[in-house]
């Protein structure tokens, strides 16, 4: 039975498909196809880390972290740029650390005072 797929996956996975005895069809992407299918692998990869249960967490955040490498190769960003954007965002904004969690906001209503 054909199951479709059309997702991006590692480069070993199709040979791993067929020393198994199962076909498989693949494509190459071209830059821009490849670009767009690793943002759509980081979503795929960020929910599947956001339920994994605790044991394989640390997998998880393996492929994740996996896809984001593929990413920053693609588009040509260091890991050091990356860590400098981390280290502007929480110098101006913070980090996790305190684990605070935004309930709720209400913008205030000035008043203004007719002098007269």
């Amino acid at each position: 039975m054909r199951q479709e797929y059309n997702k991006l996956v590692r480069d070993r996975i199709p040979e791993i498909i067929l020393k198994s005895g199962i076909e498989c069809e693949t494509v190459t992407l071209s830059e821009i196809e490849y670009q767009q299918a690793l943002r759509q692998k980081l979503i795929e990869e960020a929910q599947e880390a956001a339920t994994a249960n605790n044991a394989d967490l640390v997998i998880e955040i393996a492929d994740l972290l996996e896809v984001v490498d593929a990413l920053l190769r693609s588009y040509g960003i260091s890991h050091g740029r990356v860590r400098l954007e981390q280290d502007k965002k929480r110098a101006s904004k913070g980090n996790f650390d305190n684990k605070t969690m935004l309930l709720w906001t209400e913008e205030k209503r000035v008043r203004s005072r007719n002098i007269s």
